[in-house]
């Protein structure tokens, strides 16, 4: 069904819609779920390049796909990657929505949560105070 609800999106809205990057990020999501990564990366790259030329790198749909980048790399034991990720993710979001909105905090303790793993303790503690 995700596979459907993307290529109508694709063929109605066009291959750059914003509503075509949240129907990637949709079926990309369903891969990650599955443990299918290498299929879920190129979907999730891809939403982000559409949302960051449609929507501009400072909005909360590309920091959404930012986001979920990091989720990945995170599962696939890539740190520091994810770490990248989550900060640009937190950067995006404390902008764009503030850092009581519940996106942010949400991506803060996942961050936190990836920087205890990499045994960056005073930086986790430091995100625990915004």
């Amino acid at each position: 069904m995700y596979q459907r609800a993307f290529s109508i999106c694709e063929q109605q809205l066009g291959p750059d819609h914003p509503d075509t990057a949240t129907s990637l990020n949709n079926l990309a999501l369903l891969y990650d779920n599955q443990g299918k990564y290498e299929q879920a990366e190129p979907l999730y790259q891809r939403a982000l390049s559409i949302r960051e030329q449609q929507l501009g790198p400072d909005h909360p749909d590309t920091a959404n796909s930012v986001w979920s980048l990091a989720v990945l790399s995170k599962q696939r034991q890539q740190y520091e990657e994810a770490a990248s990720f989550y900060q640009r993710a937190l950067t995006i979001d404390e902008y764009a929505l503030g850092p009581q909105h519940p996106d942010t905090q949400t991506i803060r303790a996942n961050y936190a949560s990836l920087l205890r793993t990499m045994g960056r303790d005073a930086e986790a503690i430091a995100l625990d105070q915004p």
